[in-house]
């Protein structure tokens, strides 16, 4: 599988305007299977919840997502707020060519900035199937709780989007790695750059190899796409030969 990041500085809540960047970027990044954008990808990162949320039926976002699905002819996911009748969620949505949705709401809200607050606390492990690997969808904060991520054995590519500050982007280098090798599985961790009325960004996005190392990145400010290839024979392989994931302990999440 081929996995594109994109990464670019998101204009606070102009929804038109960050199509048309993602839009040119996606359109110009070549071949790929699956195309990854930051967390709430059109709007920033946003506490009014209900000033940017998209309908739970399908928006414009939606829309623009299944269009951008069907001509690259490829997979393409990225969150936004959506509005699910009694509160919003920031809700990663994974489009696919043929205009099927799936969707992770985000477990792990961001109370440091009082996101539990706005938003509704997503219950379900999300994990899809495209074109023979299996993904766990995963959103900024959940990053940084292990066993909400850790690998059953489920899942190929733990695919994180996030609105991650440049104050705090050695954590997110850091548990970018540990989640790939604790998990035996690629990482791709696909971040924004510029700046909002709170915090400045910086990017490092990254996909991942389950040994921990960098196959692509993207780094201090840099906008743009970058892509690698995942090998899933060689990850196969690689868990039969070192079988961590079959030692490893048992345990149960309450949600």
């Amino acid at each position: 599988m081929n996995v594109t990041l994109v990464q670019y500085d998101v204009a606070w809540l102009d929804k038109a305007a960050n199509m048309k960047i993602a839009g040119d970027m996606i359109a110009g990044c070549g071949v790929t299977d699956l195309i990854v954008l930051p967390e709430m990808f059109a709007t920033g990162f946003c506490m009014d919840a209900r000033k940017i949320a998209e309908p739970e039926n399908g928006g414009e976002l939606l829309a623009w997502m299944k269009r951008m699905a069907y001509e690259k002819n490829a997979a393409i996911a990225g969150s936004m707020a959506v509005d699910v009748g009694k509160g919003c969620c920031n809700r990663l949505c994974f489009v696919t060519p043929d205009g099927a949705v799936e969707h992770y709401d985000k477990r792990h809200l961001f109370s440091y900035s009082e996101e539990n607050l706005h938003y509704l606390c997503g219950k379900q492990r999300k994990i899809v199937e495209f074109r023979g690997v299996r993904i766990l969808l995963q959103i900024c904060y959940d990053l940084r709780f292990p066993v909400w991520s850790r690998n059953c054995g489920d899942y190929d590519l733990a695919l994180y989007v996030a609105s991650w500050p440049v104050n705090r982007i050695a954590v997110w280098d850091l548990l970018l790695k540990a989640r790939a090798v604790e998990n035996q599985c690629y990482v791709v961790g696909a971040n924004r750059v510029g700046a909002d009325p709170v915090c400045d960004y910086t990017g490092n996005s990254a996909i991942i190899h389950p040994y921990g190392k960098a196959m692509a990145e993207l780094r201090d400010g840099e906008s743009g796409c970058v892509s690698a290839v995942l090998d899933m024979e060689w990850l196969s392989g690689f868990r039969d030969k070192f079988p961590s994931l079959r030692d490893a302990d048992k345990y149960h999440i309450e949600v």
